[in-house]
């Protein structure tokens, strides 16, 4: 397939690094590294515009913060906003919104990540109601008893659990707690 479209992006120095080391790692350019990360980010977006959001008026630039950091704290900032893909005003922003909305923010990777396991579960939910129905009316499921049955339940509520705890380290992250 021929590419002729291009996109451009900065990074900091540290991050093209990474990339380099990566594409050499895996014996491909970093233009395919690239290609793969988004691959992967776009794999589950919806490819419907979000309808725009009618602007309440011109943008309150006296809503704008100042905050002067410590080093330190800056150091923590900058790690903490890295970790998530994020600029540092960005991660701060968020962090207020959540305090403020009493929300705990998910990354758009995690999410999509998750937004996507909940289908992959709805879709083994309804294979699950269709073998409890040929059981309960009768009919023999192919090698399937008893015992598979219950390790196929152990294995979804182990999901769930998965996911509750996903969901609480998250909101603990966002709290200012070590995840």
């Amino acid at each position: 397939m021929s590419s002729d479209a291009f996109i451009n992006c900065r990074v900091t120095p540290e991050t093209k690094a990474l990339v380099r080391a990566v594409a050499q790692r895996d014996g491909v350019t970093e233009s395919q590294v690239i290609k793969r990360l988004l691959d992967m980010m776009l794999r589950g977006a919806d490819p419907t515009p979000a309808p725009l959001a009618q602007p309440s008026g011109k943008v309150n630039r006296e809503a704008r913060l100042y905050v002067r950091l410590e080093n330190e704290d800056w150091r923590l900032l900058r790690e903490r906003a890295a970790a998530r893909g994020m600029a540092p005003a960005t991660y701060v922003s968020l962090l207020v919104r959540s305090h403020l909305r009493g929300g705990a923010p998910i990354p758009k990777a995690e999410y999509l990540a998750l937004r996507q396991s909940i289908l992959e579960l709805t879709a083994i939910g309804r294979n699950v109601n269709q073998i409890a129905r040929a059981l309960n009316t009768g009919e023999r499921a192919a090698r399937l008893g008893r015992e598979e049955f219950l390790g196929i339940i152990r294995v979804l509520e182990a999901l769930r659990d998965h996911f509750k705890a996903l969901l609480l380290a998250n909101e603990r992250a966002w709290k200012g707690g070590n995840g």
